[in-house]
């Protein structure tokens, strides 16, 4: 693995462990080039999955991206790593199992938005501003609002 501070090929591994009933292995790593230490995620890869963006383009499914945009909408909240792992993991075994070897973009957002609210409300309409494309404050109204209306009719 190649150490991302000083670009180093060959990083030893000091300590792994398995998580989510052994599909994925988090190992601590460090680089003997510059002591660098950093965290990796190792998990089972069934199929690729294609990614059908908006503007028609298709890419490969990145966990490594999908964990990066939780990560920016979790920023400064109570939510661990191993949590956003946890998270893109589901997510991903979730993709999965839909059989499918293309997946639309909107229905990945629409996952992370149903495990955001799970999660954190404060991460999930950060996300959610982002991939519903909020323009305007009153956006963040209307979408808090309905997040109230929905939570009132679940305690009745």
């Amino acid at each position: 693995m190649k150490c991302p501070f000083c670009g180093f090929d060959d990083t030893q591994v000091k300590d792994s462990r398995p998580l989510e009933e052994s599909s994925v292995i988090k190992r601590r790593r460090l680089c003997p080039n510059c002591g660098g230490r950093f965290t990796t995620f190792e998990r089972i890869g069934i199929r690729e999955i294609q990614v059908i963006k908006r503007n028609g383009q298709i890419r490969p499914f990145d966990s490594n991206k999908l964990f990066r945009s939780i990560e920016v909408a979790t920023r400064k909240r109570p939510i661990v790593a191993e949590q956003i792992e946890q998270l893109v993991s589901n997510i991903a075994k979730k993709l999965e199992k839909y059989g499918e070897g293309e997946v639309e973009s909107k229905i990945i957002g629409q996952l992370v938005l149903e495990e955001l609210a799970k999660l954190d409300e404060v991460a999930y309409v950060r996300y959610a501003s982002v991939y519903k494309d909020f323009s305007k404050a009153s956006d963040f109204g209307h979408f808090i609002a309905k997040i109230k209306v929905g939570n009132e009719k679940t305690e009745d």
